[in-house]
């Protein structure tokens, strides 16, 4: 339910999604495959680190948002490349966050997403 609702949230906000994976592997997999210009990451997929996704988006540069119930300072080194959202959050949090790691040309002067 809860990807879902964050597949709605993006994709109204003028995001193309490239790929979703709820577990380590895929995630890996699917960093490995997929052009992205920016990653949103949960730090904990279905009870497993996803440091090691974090740590292949850093070597690849990929910016990539990090969510987590923690602290950023609570979080891991491999975490230190991602921009940091705590949870709870709004979706306005994740998307001016997302918006944020892409350069400044991909938006409109508004502050709205390029058309």
């Amino acid at each position: 339910m809860i990807i879902m609702m964050l597949e709605d949230i993006f994709t109204e906000a003028g995001f193309e999604i490239a790929g979703v994976a709820t577990t380590l592997e895929p995630a890996l997999s699917l960093i490995d495959t997929c052009d992205c210009d920016v990653a949103h990451l949960d730090a904990n997929l279905a009870g497993v680190s996803s440091a090691p996704a974090a740590l292949k988006l850093t070597a690849r540069g990929i910016p990539f948002l990090i969510v987590s119930g923690y602290s950023a300072a609570q979080q891991a080194v491999e975490y230190s490349g991602g921009l940091h959202v705590s949870k709870p959050f709004i979706p306005e949090m994740l998307i001016d966050a997302l918006w944020s790691l892409l350069p400044a040309e991909w938006r409109h002067p508004d502050g709205d997403p390029a058309k």
